[in-house]
């Protein structure tokens, strides 16, 4: 009887044991494959973090090169006083110098012609790097204790105005944002001064339905502008894109989408770009993966005007439909995508180029209201 029993345990061992090997091994092969892509798109790996650098994130173009910026596992409210670093490279992917800014970089932004602005600590505790490309030198600039609790992690120029999330807020006892997600920042002395723009808990349309909704954003993350000049705010944890014309105006129009998958479910991105004419390709980081890649689409190129996000949840590139919110993977198997470019190969710009900045700034003027669907 005893042995029987003593059989009978062996064999449920060796059953185990063979269904976990298995199992590593089809891990194992998985992960030696890498990331998938579907035709006609054609992946290959730009940069690779080196020389202690981890965690690569933004990314902006200046001229013919680019500049990404690693977390470094820095801390994202600057409490381990570690400095993090931005990478300069080429287009063919290599190094031409780096900068090191004070904590945890997430924003970076080309301002005027030569200057990078650089965002460090999302979480707490912001300050903002201002680089000259030219000569290099940095200067480094502070905020006054933010209203809302957290830092700020992404900023776009509009209307000759820096515009940044108010990342990481706290939230009321209902768990609502009722601070500000997006202000305006303008330089006075070496201090950033930010202006209210939009509330977390502002009104909008929801785009595929066109009823009105109250926003909860709770997460305001990556920003960037689309062909049609709206911003394009990612509340990153609440699965959403928020969409704002004329934000400095006494009425802008605000819409918002819900990210699903085409596969069924919801999801996080990150960075959302929209492909641009002519030669150009897109970059895109691979922030557990330690990577930069490189995307082209052949034999025509991409296609002008079309969203792509990068969702960190999911590991995968897909493009994003504007009308429904639904996002179909072509790069999947990636650990976390995050920052995200087209590139032009010639250096110009784009869309969301509007680098110039108004010396002084104007009172708000109401402004037509305007579709989001024009």
């Amino acid at each position: 009887m005893t042995s029987q029993k003593t059989q009978k345990n062996l064999s449920l061992f060796l059953t185990a044991g063979a269904l976990l090997f298995c199992f590593l091994m089809l891990s194992s092969v998985a992960a030696a494959q890498g990331p998938v892509t579907q035709p006609p798109y054609h992946l290959s790996v730009f940069a690779t973090s080196a020389n202690g650098n981890s965690q690569p994130d933004s990314i902006v173009q200046w001229r013919d090169s680019v500049l990404i910026g690693f977390g470094d596992h820095v801390a994202k409210d600057g409490s381990d006083g570690k400095s993090s670093t931005i990478v300069q490279y080429s287009l063919s992917g290599d190094v031409q110098r780096t900068f090191s800014v004070p904590g945890h970089n997430d924003g970076l932004r080309i301002v005027s012609d030569d200057e990078l602005w650089a965002l460090q600590n999302e979480d707490a505790n912001p300050n903002l790097v201002v680089i000259d490309l030219e000569t290099g030198q940095q200067k480094m600039f502070s905020f006054a204790p933010t209203v809302h609790g957290g830092g700020f992690d992404d900023m776009v120029v509009k209307g000759g105005q820096v515009l940044m999330t108010a990342s990481n807020p706290n939230l009321n006892a209902q768990g609502v944002n009722v601070f500000p997600a997006l202000v305006s920042a303008s330089l006075s002395g070496s201090t950033v001064v930010v202006e209210p723009v939009l509330n977390g808990n502002a009104n909008a349309t929801d785009i595929p339905t066109g009823s009105s909704v109250q926003l909860n954003l709770t997460d305001p993350d990556s920003m960037t502008i689309d062909p049609r000049g709206n911003i394009v705010l990612d509340s990153q944890a609440d699965g959403e894109l928020v969409f704002i014309r004329n934000p400095l105006s006494d009425s802008p129009e605000v819409g918002r989408i819900l990210i699903t998958k085409s596969t069924g479910g919801s999801t996080t991105v990150d960075d959302t770009g929209f492909a641009r004419g002519g030669e150009t390709f897109l970059l895109f980081t691979d922030l557990a993966g330690d990577t930069i890649y490189r995307l082209d689409s052949p034999p025509f190129g991409f296609e002008p005007g079309v969203a792509y996000s990068a969702s960190d949840s999911d590991g995968l590139v897909g493009t994003l439909n504007l009308d429904n919110g639904i996002l179909t993977p072509i790069v999947t198997g990636l650990g976390s995508a995050r920052g995200m470019l087209f590139v032009r190969a010639d250096g110009s710009r784009g869309h969301d180029d509007d680098r110039k900045l108004k010396r002084s700034v104007p009172e708000r003027a109401s402004a037509s209201r305007l579709a989001l669907s024009n």
